[in-house]
């Protein structure tokens, strides 16, 4: 069972925290590499990397700021979340919301982790861009960072304001990229509430991991870089999925590299002790990739948008072509970190945090992740057997079996069920008995997993309906197949149920 932590009600607490101190970075060791669905490392072996992750995090840390500096004043850092483009790669969890939208492990919402980590590092002015599907993204925010307009909760300055993409006099289109979304928005970052802002950082709403931003904005002032670039230590295997930076000895960013294989790859190896790691874990870690998250100086920034205005991408253009005249830093991240950019990564992140110990937690006592506040009874579990499952508030599971699976909010699982490896969004609502036994009676199917059904690799989307003895279980291994008149996708091997569809009884996927 999982508990969740309301925004609102946490962030005075948490602030008050950081100015004194307490708040630490959760240094959770980084994934394992990714696995087949419903593979597990032995937890021995996932304790001793995270250890190590620790360590060499640790340790990085403190050499992280010079002797004698002490943490900026959080009132002249702004944060801006980039809600994402189409998410084509999600699809079909993307027909109806926007990236940062989708539900994740069981009660959250992606968009719920850069929110959390700025609360948390005690940023309190964050603008989030939005283009695409964007209500439901809209109205979690506003249900769960509602502050009120004072701005009281964050000392009068601080707020929470949703930029859409939209028309102007000078702007016509909708964002082509990072940088043109931040740079449609420009007036605003110069407006008369933000004249105390010196630093901004810039966050991208798919990602799951737990930072304190403002030792990234401290490591940005001490070294005195014009931009800061986050980025992960990673093995060769991995080397060549990520964006590619070379640094020199101080730490400072010489050469970019898209993805690069073969001797392009070989070329971009650095010694990643400058950095903080220890000679062990500098030989096997030896690239270093970007975290597609920055941090610029406020009026650099806006100068460089306004110069370069063909450029549209932060990552592709804007930062390389800033690097040859200016100080671009690279600042290590050393703890679990995944990107959610495609089904296969969005499933195998969720079913890793059913592990034990998982290598993230959304609740942790120094920097929970905070979600919507919600009123929903405990989970109810009759005569079952789970292993390895997070069940969510207001579920109902009756004499069924579940093994590596997420099962999400008001879930309602029935009698003979078995799931496993398998991710269940859950109910946006209830349905009454009354409304499921009419709907039996008129050959309607009720909202949840019906009675002796099986379900394995597979996602189901929220308010589906799944008919007594289905089996969604690939039996033909297919990778590929676009069905959405059938209700259905499959993502690299895994089957997507759509949102508000219906499985007919007896129906075999």
């Amino acid at each position: 069972m999982q508990t969740t932590c309301s925004a609102s009600a946490a962030f005075v607490g948490a602030r008050e925290q950081r100015r004194c101190g307490t708040m630490r970075q959760s240094m959770a060791g980084r994934q394992l590499p990714a696995k087949a669905a419903g593979g597990r490392a032995p937890s021995a072996q996932r304790l001793a990397q995270r250890d190590l992750r620790v360590e060499a995090a640790a340790k990085q840390e403190a050499r992280t700021l010079p002797e004698g500096s002490t943490r900026s004043q959080t009132n002249t850092v702004l944060a801006v979340i980039l809600g994402g483009g189409a998410g084509t790669r999600l699809y079909p969890l993307t027909k109806n919301r926007a990236k940062p939208a989708v539900p994740i492990g069981g009660a959250y919402r992606l968009i719920d982790v850069p929110m959390s980590n700025c609360i948390n590092s005690g940023i309190s002015k964050i603008y989030i861009l939005t283009q695409f599907n964007s209500t439901s993204l809209n109205r979690h925010l506003a249900r769960t960072y509602n502050f009120g307009a004072s701005g009281v909760r964050f000392g009068g300055e601080g707020f929470v304001e949703v930029l859409a993409a939209t028309q102007t006099p000078t702007d016509k289109e909708w964002f082509q990229g990072t940088a043109d979304a931040v740079r449609q928005y420009a007036w605003l970052f110069r407006d008369i509430k933000n004249r105390n802002v010196e630093d901004i950082v810039i966050l991208s709403g798919d990602h799951l991991y737990r930072m304190d931003y403002m030792k990234f904005v401290d490591y940005h002032r001490a070294t005195g870089a014009d931009v800061t670039i986050g980025c992960l230590p990673v093995d060769a295997k991995r080397a060549s999925d990520f964006g590619l930076m070379k640094i020199d000895k101080d730490g400072r960013i010489v050469e970019f590299a898209e993805k690069p294989k073969g001797d392009a790859l070989e070329k971009m190896r650095v010694d990643t002790t400058v950095l903080g790691l220890s000679p062990e874990a500098a030989k096997q870690q030896s690239f270093i990739a970007s975290m597609g998250i920055y941090v610029f100086k406020k009026e650099l920034m806006l100068d460089l948008l306004d110069k370069n205005k063909a450029s549209h991408d932060f990552g592709g253009e804007i930062i390389p072509m800033t690097a040859k005249d200016h100080k671009v830093m690279a600042y290590l991240f050393n703890g679990y970190w995944e990107d959610i950019g495609t089904i296969e990564s969005f499933f195998n992140a969720n079913l890793a945090l059913t592990h034990n110990p998982p290598n993230f937690q959304f609740h942790d006592p120094q920097g929970p992740i905070y979600t919507s506040p919600r009123f929903l009874p405990p989970a109810k579990v009759i005569k079952s057997k789970l292993t390895d499952a997070i069940v969510s508030h207001g579920s109902y599971l009756r004499e069924c079996t579940v093994n590596h699976a997420i099962i999400g909010l008001r879930s309602r699982i029935m009698d003979g069920v078995t799931i496993q490896d398998a991710m269940v969004m859950g109910c946006d609502y209830y349905e009454s008995d009354a409304q499921r036994e009419a709907l039996i009676k008129s050959g309607g199917v009720p909202m949840g997993i019906g009675a002796g059904s099986t379900l394995r690799n597979v996602i189901v989307d929220k308010n589906a309906r799944i008919g007594d003895n289905v089996q969604i279980i690939n039996k033909e291994g297919v990778q590929e197949a676009a069905r959405e008149d059938e209700g259905f996708f499959i993502r690299s091997g895994i089957v997507v149920v759509l949102r508000n569809q219906t499985i007919a009884p007896g129906t075999i996927i």
